[in-house]
């Protein structure tokens, strides 16, 4: 994931305008501020994977710009717009397994390098969160994705509850054994 080329500092006001004034382009105004974290949180949703994450991400934005998916300012437009990318990536993802399964039923895979780029290709960024991202990827799905809301997008934990659907009290419950678990396999790799 590609850090923002520029710093983005965005006010509360910015990114709760009122739903009743809401039109289009001001929502689109608002998913251009929210962009850079918003491609992070389909990346995050997709498994890591570029390409699904940004069919994910142009199906979210044409549902929300297309009022197919309308806010009712019942939370911040940053929360929605997160729920409505993670509803997205999921109907991608099954999307996808289903037509990966109906390919191997009508032909044999057939076995494909894998199209990472290669260690000389990739950012300081990059090599410096690489434990960090494995250690993510060794939590159960419910605390990386508390976890990522939370640390990375700066929700708070009820915020993440509604992008999660799960209570509030759950969502609790995932972050602190998440960061429990996350500490303990960063411990491990330190000491390794």
């Amino acid at each position: 994931m590609a850090a923002p080329s520029r710093s983005l500092i965005l006010s509360t006001a910015m990114l709760q305008p009122r739903a009743e004034t809401m039109d289009r382009s001001d929502l689109a105004r608002a998913l251009e501020r929210l962009h850079p974290e918003s491609w992070g949180w389909a990346l995050a949703c997709c498994g890591r994977d570029r390409e699904l994450a940004e069919e994910a991400l142009q199906s979210a934005y044409v549902r929300m710009l297309s009022a197919r998916a309308t806010w009712g300012g019942r939370s911040s437009l940053k929360t929605w717009v997160f729920g409505v990318i993670r509803l997205t990536a999921i109907e991608e993802m099954r999307r996808r397994r289903m037509r990966h399964a109906r390919t191997v039923e009508e032909a044999t895979a057939i076995a494909v390098a894998d199209p990472a780029p290669g260690a000389d290709a990739q950012t300081e960024w990059a090599e410096r969160s690489a434990v960090l991202v494995a250690a993510l990827d060794r939590v159960s799905a419910r605390q990386r994705e508390v976890l990522q809301l939370v640390f990375y997008h700066g929700m708070t934990i009820e915020e993440a509850a509604g992008v999660m659907r799960v209570s509030l009290g759950s969502a609790r419950t995932h972050y602190d054994r998440g960061k429990k678990a996350l500490a303990q396999l960063l411990i491990r790799e330190h000491v390794r």
